[in-house]
């Protein structure tokens, strides 16, 4: 079974290979999703990648903390988002 790893405080420079090459250290991974903003399309400095459980495990534990481009990087099982979660887009319908 797969799961989804949050990576937080990326360098604004990193690429999907780059975050890539740093997991596959730890085993295979299935996917790398590096978020942009929406209207500017420049790069939040976070994003996602997927990996087997076991492996998954392994990477968080070795890689939270780690230094990426300067920055120390923030590692961790992703949670799944609820509905309604407040953000800046959330639409209110009075």
């Amino acid at each position: 079974m797969a799961k989804k790893i949050y990576v937080g405080n990326l360098p604004f420079s990193a690429s999907e290979a780059e975050v890539r090459e740093l997991f596959e250290k730890y085993g295979t991974v299935h996917e790398v999703s590096l978020i942009s903003d929406r209207e500017t399309g420049r790069p939040r400095g976070f994003g996602f990648v997927e990996m087997d459980d076991d492996n998954a495990d392994k990477a968080i534990g070795a890689l939270n903390g780690t230094d990426l481009g300067g920055r120390a990087l923030r590692v961790n099982e992703a949670k799944e988002r609820g509905s309604g979660g407040g953000g800046r887009d959330q639409r209110r319908d009075w």
